[in-house]
């Protein structure tokens, strides 16, 4: 895509069944394989309760921010087919899910497209979005609602909880948990199992 003007996207992912961990970091390595999209930050991996739907288990979350020229759309194909590749299947609505990747931003293009809303419209609700994003990048903006740090500011966030023991590597850079846990000497191996 010669030409065409890079933008910062913000990614929010989720999983609730298998292994939750490697599911998203599946997603992150999916999304940033072939370059089109690269990273900048990733948030540390929370963990939280299901919102809406049926019974389910409790979701690792985390939050991806990157880089891309690609267009809006592009980016929901290529989440999509991440989500396909880590088994999601879509059989109820707001269920337990491998993998599941939103888009909140795209800088600060908007959409009313049913298939991609921009920016997210329940972002700016969302605790299990809004402290993973606020932990990858301070000083964060949700078009249209204001500073991530007030908005998390403003929500119940008593079923989100940071799990320090867990992190998703970037092939071009350490996630912030992880270096914080270098710096202070308690990383076991800059993640688990790696």
């Amino acid at each position: 895509m010669a030409g065409a003007l890079e933008r910062q996207v913000v990614f929010a992912l989720g999983s609730n069944l298998g292994d939750r961990l490697g599911c998203l970091q599946a997603g992150v390595d999916a999304l940033t394989a072939d370059r089109q999209i690269r990273a900048s930050a990733v948030s540390g991996v929370y963990e939280t309760s299901p919102v809406g739907g049926p019974e389910q288990p409790d979701y690792l979350n985390a939050v991806l921010i990157a880089v891309s020229p690609l267009p809006a759309r592009a980016l929901l194909d290529r989440s999509q087919a991440a989500e396909r590749a880590s088994g999601r299947v879509r059989t109820v609505r707001w269920g337990p899910r491998t993998l599941d990747i939103d888009i909140i931003t795209c800088d600060a293009e908007t959409s009313t497209d049913p298939a991609l809303t921009l920016p997210h419209p329940r972002a700016h609700e969302r605790a299990f979005v809004l402290l993973p994003w606020l932990d990858a990048d301070a000083s964060a903006e949700l078009p249209g609602f204001g500073r991530v740090a007030d908005l998390a500011a403003s929500v119940d966030d008593g079923s989100v909880k940071q799990r320090d023991d867990l992190s998703i590597r970037l092939s071009s850079l350490v996630s912030r948990s992880t270096r914080a846990a270098m710096a202070d000497g308690t990383a076991e191996s800059a993640n688990r199992g790696g």
